[in-house]
C-alpha cells in the first residue's frame, strides 16, 4: 500500500504514520511518500500547476514498489493526496486494485457549489472512503451522493464527530481509528 498526504502536511502526519504502522502489523507493505511539490518545498499547500506532476508521482510509487512486493497494490491518500489517487485511477483502470480515501476533499469549506467530482464517473476502482461526520470539505450526504457517480465499488466509513483531521489534530491520535479502518479495509476489500 502506497500512502500519501494532503495539502498541508508530509508523509510523516501522525494519520499515516498510524494508518501504516496498523497495516504493517498485518503484514502490509507499505510505503508513506510526500507528494513531487512536498519533494520541492517543505511548506505550503501545492500550486494549481502541481496537480499533474503529484499523479506521476504516485504513478512512479506505483511502480517502484511493485518491484519490490508481490501481490495486490492499493492506493491512499488523505484530502489532496486521496484526491490525486483517484485522478490518476481515473486515468488509469487497472494500476492498483483499491483506493483507500481519507477525508475525501468533495468541495472547499463552505463552497458547496464547487465540487470536485467530474472525474468520478470514469473510475473504475474499488474504493474504500474514510469520512468524518464535521468535515467540512464535505458532509457524509455530500459524499454519499458523490459515490453513486462511481461505477466501481465503493464503501464510506463515517467517523462520527470527526472532522478533516479524522482526530489526528496536534498530539490527538485516536488508537481506534486505525484499527477500525483495517478492520473495514480487510473486509471491503476481501
Amino acid at each position: 500500500m502506497i500512502l500519501t498526504h494532503g495539502a498541508g502536511s508530509n508523509s510523516k502526519a501522525s494519520l499515516l504514520v498510524a494508518l501504516a504502522e496498523a497495516f504493517a502489523g498485518v503484514g502490509v507493505t507499505v510505503l508513506r511518500c510526500d507528494l513531487p511539490y512536498r519533494q520541492n518545498r517543505p511548506y505550503g499547500p501545492p500550486r494549481p500547476g502541481d496537480a499533474a506532476r503529484d499523479r506521476e508521482g504516485l504513478k512512479n510509487a506505483v511502480t517502484a514498489l511493485r518491484k519490490l512486493v508481490p501481490g495486490r497494490m492499493f492506493l491512499g491518500g488523505h484530502s489532496y493526496g486521496g484526491r490525486q489517487a483517484t485522478m490518476l485511477c481515473a486515468d488509469q483502470p487497472g494500476l492498483v486494485e483499491g483506493l483507500l480515501l481519507l477525508s475525501y476533499p468533495l468541495h472547499p469549506p463552505r463552497k458547496p457549489d464547487q465540487l470536485r467530482i467530474q472525474h468520478l464517473p470514469k473510475l473504475q476502482t474499488a474504493a474504500l472512503f474514510v469520512h468524518g461526520t464535521r468535515d467540512p470539505f464535505g458532509s457524509p450526504q455530500e459524499i454519499e451522493s458523490a459515490l453513486t457517480l462511481i461505477p466501481a465499488k465503493t464503501w464510506l466509513l463515517r467517523i462520527e464527530g470527526a472532522g478533516h483531521d479524522l482526530g489526528f489534530k496536534g498530539k490527538a491520535k485516536p488508537e481506534e481509528l486505525p484499527v477500525l479502518v483495517l478492520a473495514e479495509f480487510q473486509k471491503f476489500f476481501s
